[in-house]
């Protein structure tokens, strides 16, 4: 499986993995930028993918930068389809009180590739009964007494 990338800032940095068994790709800053306290901002990568045939990119937040600092993705897992070609940018969040910099080439996000179904849609007028039903939100976790 090939992911093909081409740099739209001669500066990018190409998405690597840190250690050879990791899911994720780390993504890297273009440009600086300060976030502040209950801002967000869209993050230019300076690249462009061309992902392999029935894949997706999912953008995630680095998890060392949610619990340090507070900074995540805004859309989490930010999509990228397979049939996008612009550079890659990712909408980060600063939910922590305090003011953070972003710095050209740092890691702000990571990119997993991942595979995709595309089922058949069909209208039913009724769906299978199950134990759980229509049962949602908090339905499988604790009940106060």
């Amino acid at each position: 499986m090939i992911l093909k990338i081409t740099k739209v800032n001669s500066e990018a940095i190409l998405p690597r993995y840190a250690h050879d068994d990791d899911s994720g790709l780390d993504l890297f800053s273009m440009e600086n930028h300060l976030l502040e306290p209950g801002k967000f901002k869209l993050i230019k990568t300076g690249i462009k993918i061309e992902l392999p045939g029935n894949t997706e990119a999912q953008v995630r937040p680095r998890s060392g930068l949610a619990s340090k600092y507070g900074i995540s993705v805004l859309n989490t897992p930010g999509t990228i389809d397979e049939g996008y070609r612009g550079e890659i940018g990712i909408i980060l969040i600063n939910h922590s009180h305090l003011d953070f910099e972003i710095t050209k080439g740092m890691k702000v996000a990571q990119m997993v590739i991942a595979p995709v179904l595309r089922p058949r849609i069909v209208e039913v007028s009724t769906l299978s009964d199950t134990q759980r039903g229509d049962c949602g939100f908090g339905s499988t976790g604790h009940q106060p007494d």
